[in-house]
């Protein structure tokens, strides 16, 4: 029995989309404690959920099991309600986010202590398997089903609202680039949390909208992510960020069999990349995208220095940016990235972002090779190079570094950054610490850099 969709009556109305992939409803959406989770009583899980969800506009999903999140996420959907999805799940993230939409509440699997305000515990999800359910729920193409929140890495978090449309365009261009290595059948263990975009896009659009299953888990530690691989099949696709892959690496904890592993939400230095694929076996892909945007690109990073567009996208640079025309985009949006265009416009190899450049006494540089500039420092760890917002005496904003190295003094890194950049890029203020204010995703939240700076 395939699954059906009760979408005939508001067909009329307005387009409208499934919210799981048409198929057997046998198919396997979710890995939970070692146990299969098939399209029927995912199903079942939702409607179970849709139907104890207060009237509102908006909820703030806070499920930590990527299973409950996707139930929680799809419940939420099928009451015409968006999932809200803050920067973090700090108190006072969720609370701030909570404000900007009056009347919303929070949901989650855990009992939480505080609680913000309005929390709703998510209820035990079990069924009986004997009245599961095959009727696949449609909904407007046009309805907005979450709204995201930018990190902060350069400013104030910012709200993106994302229709079901949106998304389901979206996942388009990731599914194709994943079959091209994995097939069309896979399934993937995360290490990212799935309120960012990135964990949406990767582990909740893709066993939603293709023939996927996703771990439940969040593994953090080496060990727990060779272990969330050993519980789901072949082929496997890890999902993870430069900062997860570096641990990883150095740990030498062996993984089972890869088919990929998927990189975004910081540059992938190239040399890490290479080391990943020597040590795990696998094609290591770069995602390239934002909150605004969604994924819209990737590359081999051991490969290709260019990124490859994926089908439908197109860039037009600008003297400031970049504008993005994609099939997940009602307009065109403008990025701070700055690219130049090869192949007939089909790749692209990014120049730096508007927001890197920095002009100082006549002179050019970026803070992102200023960064990578600090991390090449035997002894460094971890460190960051960023600009200050209030200018000097002389009216110039000046640059400040953050590095985690604790064999190293501030005059050794200072000195040994002498050698490598123009003076007049030095960092002003330097300070060690014993670790960077890094967020869940491995991005750096700009006013973290500035009370640690201070």
């Amino acid at each position: 029995m395939a699954i059906v969709h009760d979408s005939l009556e508001r067909e009329s109305a307005q387009a409208v989309l499934p919210l799981l992939h048409a198929g057997d409803p046998c198919r396997i959406v979710a890995w939970r404690h070692g146990v299969a989770v098939r399209a029927a009583q995912f199903l079942a899980h939702v409607e179970q959920v849709a139907a104890l969800l207060p009237e509102a506009s908006a909820a703030v999903n806070l499920c930590e099991d990527r299973y409950a999140f996707l139930v929680a996420f799809c419940a939420i959907a099928r009451r015409g309600q968006a999932n809200l999805l803050p920067p973090s799940r700090a108190p006072q993230a969720v609370e701030e986010v909570m404000a900007a939409h009056p009347g919303s509440y929070a949901l989650g699997e855990l009992a939480l202590s505080p609680a913000p305000h309005g929390y709703r515990k998510l209820p035990v999800l079990d069924v009986d398997p004997d009245a599961v359910s095959a009727l696949a729920p449609a909904i407007p193409a046009e309805q907005i089903v979450a709204i995201g929140y930018t990190s902060g890495s350069t400013g104030a978090p910012r709200a993106n609202a994302k229709s079901w449309r949106n998304l389901t365009a979206s996942s388009a261009g990731t599914r194709a680039m994943l079959a091209a290595v994995a097939g069309e059948r896979f399934h993937v263990v995360a290490t990212v949390p799935p309120q960012h975009i990135y964990g949406i896009e990767m582990s909740v659009l893709l066993p939603l909208l293709g023939e996927v299953g996703v771990h439940a888990g969040r593994p953090f530690f080496p060990a727990d992510v060779a272990a969330g691989l050993a519980e789901v099949p072949a082929p496997r696709v890890l999902v993870t960020t430069p900062v997860h892959l570096r641990a990883l690496v150095a740990d030498g904890t062996a993984l089972p069999p890869l088919a990929a592993i998927l990189s975004a939400t910081a540059p992938l230095p190239p040399e890490l990349a290479q080391a990943a694929e020597q040590a795990f076996g696998a094609p290591l892909l770069e995602v390239f995208g934002s909150t605004e945007t969604c994924a819209f690109a990737s590359r081999r990073v051991t490969r290709d220095v260019d990124w490859t567009l994926y089908e439908g996208v197109r860039l037009h640079p600008q003297p400031d940016g970049t504008l993005i025309e994609a099939p997940q985009l009602d307009a065109p949006v403008v990025l701070a990235d700055i690219v130049s265009l090869h192949d007939e416009g089909r790749r692209f190899r990014l120049c730096g972002r508007n927001t890197d450049l920095l002009e100082i006494a006549g002179k050019r540089a970026s803070l992102g090779d200023l960064t990578r500039r600090l991390l090449a420092i035997p002894g460094v760890q971890d460190g960051i190079v960023f600009q200050l917002d209030e200018p000097d005496a002389a009216g110039v904003r000046r640059i400040a570094a953050l590095a985690v190295a604790p064999a190293l003094t501030e005059a050794a890194i200072l000195d040994a950054l002498r050698r490598a950049i123009d003076p007049v890029f030095l960092p002003r203020r330097l300070r060690l610490v014993d670790v960077l204010p890094r967020n869940e995703t491995g991005k750096l939240p700009r006013g973290a850099l500035l009370d640690l700076l201070d």
